[in-house]
């Protein structure tokens, strides 16, 4: 195979280092370039998994990457990103501290899913790219939602409500189509279809609403299986 086998994680080192950019834009530049960073980390994480199953290149080193790439680009950068806010408008210095509770969960979140078998066609818990699309896109809302990002309080329950979402023991479906008929794939149709309507409306201020609506059916999926 020859240097066809490095290409799945060459693609995992510019997901790493989207990270180390926007952790650096996060300081120096409005938020939305760190947003822009997860976007583009969120391309590279989709093609190191696709270019792997392509050229069947798949290596427990390649594995172990992934994860420490994704605890930069979805862990510690929305961290930054989240403190920058809560330090800009906290009656305290200490609120925005509760911003590197999104970097913990991240890497327990993580962790987890490397020892855990049962998450091929779903996930437990919110992966970790979602949470850093949600919270960065957050930079996006237009009034009258836009008071999200200067309220202290509200940013704060958040990064709580989220780090927890993380970790918690829900089945969220997966994007993995197996064959396209409707009955098999109700929730992923659905999905797709109404975010491409919210994006249509919305455009880049549909980023955090598209996350919520994935959180959403994915419980009401799993509220009719149970039946």
């Amino acid at each position: 195979m020859g240097i066809t086998k490095h290409i799945p994680n060459l693609l995992t080192i510019a997901n790493l280092l989207c990270g180390c950019l926007g952790i650096l834009y996060a300081y120096e530049y409005p938020p939305v370039l760190s947003a822009y960073f997860v976007w583009i980390a969120c391309v590279f994480d989709f093609f190191d998994g696709f270019t792997a199953r392509a050229l069947k290149a798949y290596s427990p080193l390649g594995g172990q990457l992934d994860s420490l790439a994704d605890l930069v680009s979805f862990g510690v950068l929305p961290s930054m990103v989240m403190y920058t806010w809560i330090d800009a408008v906290a009656p305290n210095e200490w609120m925005a501290y509760s911003a590197f509770l999104i970097a913990a969960f991240s890497a327990i979140r993580l962790a987890k899913f490397n020892i855990d078998d049962n998450q091929k066609d779903a996930f437990i818990g919110l992966p970790t790219p979602a949470n850093a699309l949600f919270i960065t896109g957050l930079v996006f809302l237009q009034p009258p939602f836009s008071f999200v990002t200067a309220d202290a309080f509200v940013l704060v329950i958040i990064t709580v409500a989220f780090s927890i979402l993380l970790i918690a023991p829900l089945d969220l479906f997966a994007l993995k189509f197996k064959n396209y008929t409707w009955p098999d794939n109700k929730l992923r149709f659905t999905f797709v279809g109404l975010s491409v309507l919210l994006v249509g409306f919305l455009l880049a201020a549909a980023v955090p609403l598209i996350i919520l609506l994935y959180i959403i059916l994915s419980l009401v999926g799993n509220k009719f299986a149970k039946g």
